[in-house]
């Protein structure tokens, strides 16, 4: 098995455009444009259910979503730039699998989706799929971690190398510790009195995005990094079988339930015109239908 891998080595701020040809400044700039955009007060900011007035929900912006966003992608566009002066560079196809992956990210947590999530389910559903089956197994293959620590101050470099911070990495991305994780953290936050907490507080809003992105990443870590070593191959193959198992009996049983699993949505004006069942329903045919096809190719991808 190998464990998370922090020694390989494969837009800003406008304000001050000498960043591109000092790396320093560029961590710093980066740090203060998303210190910024996390401050500035936004009517979006409180993740509550209502009614769309004037495309005011499809259009709001999440400010702390757009910094991480900012903040991800300039110190992964600085140690891209220090790798190059020092006559390394990261690998192509890694490039492109961490800027699809980023953008995966941008189209989930950026308007319109993100506004449509406060008043559909089925939005809120092809939200966390996005995360969890396109942006983090896209990130996950393109093994970003040795440029970002190239884009961050030295003292990351030095906390990634400790014994004890590889030790608990190694073993939290062991193949049935990272099934166990994901499908707890799915199975949890899908319980009603969980989502419904997510739905009227922010601070448990993020913490369900946070966790299930995570979750996404180390799962898919076992998947495709883990499977190279000792030949676990088998193993990763039945992890990503039986993992498409339980996510799709849980979006079959959001289809056809006759209930709603979540008040907070019963009052809401859906976009779409759909009743709170119908949104449902159509959010657990997202679930089961488009994620069981990318556990599909996962597999190929694992066999291959």
């Amino acid at each position: 098995m190998r464990a998370l891998n922090f020694d390989c080595v494969s837009t800003d701020c406008r304000a001050r455009r000498r960043a591109i040809r000092v790396p320093g400044v560029m961590r710093s700039t980066s740090v203060g444009c998303a210190m910024h955009l996390a401050s500035v007060p936004n009517p979006a900011w409180a993740h509550t259910t209502g009614s769309v007035t004037d495309g005011a929900f499809a259009w709001a912006v999440d400010p702390l979503g757009a910094a991480l966003l900012a903040l991800l992608a300039g110190v992964y566009a600085s140690g891209q730039w220090r790798l190059a002066r020092r006559g390394h560079s990261t690998r192509g196809a890694s490039m492109v699998y961490f800027w699809v992956g980023w953008l995966a990210l941008l189209i989930a947590l950026a308007p319109p989706l993100e506004g449509w999530t406060e008043v559909s389910f089925a939005a809120h559903m092809a939200q966390h799929e996005i995360m969890m089956l396109v942006a983090a197994p896209l990130l996950v293959l393109a093994r970003p971690l040795g440029t970002l620590l190239w884009g961050l101050p030295s003292a990351f470099a030095s906390i990634a190398k400790s014994r004890t911070l590889r030790a608990f990495a190694a073993g939290l991305s062991a193949p049935l510790t990272a099934w166990i994780v994901h499908a707890a953290i799915l199975w949890g936050w899908h319980v009603p009195i969980a989502f419904e907490a997510a739905l009227k507080a922010e601070a448990v809003h993020w913490l369900q995005h946070s966790s299930f992105f995570a979750a996404a990443v180390i799962f898919w870590w076992s998947v495709f990094h883990g499977s190279r070593a000792g030949g676990r191959r088998g193993i990763a193959l039945l992890s990503v079988f039986t993992t498409a198992i339980h996510t799709t009996v849980l979006g079959v049983l959001l289809t056809f339930s006759g209930r709603i699993w979540y008040p907070g949505y019963a009052h809401a004006a859906n976009p779409w015109a759909l009743s709170p069942l119908e949104d449902q329903q159509l959010g657990g045919l997202i679930m089961s239908v488009p994620g069981g096809m990318v556990f599909v190719v996962a597999g190929l991808v694992v066999t291959a």
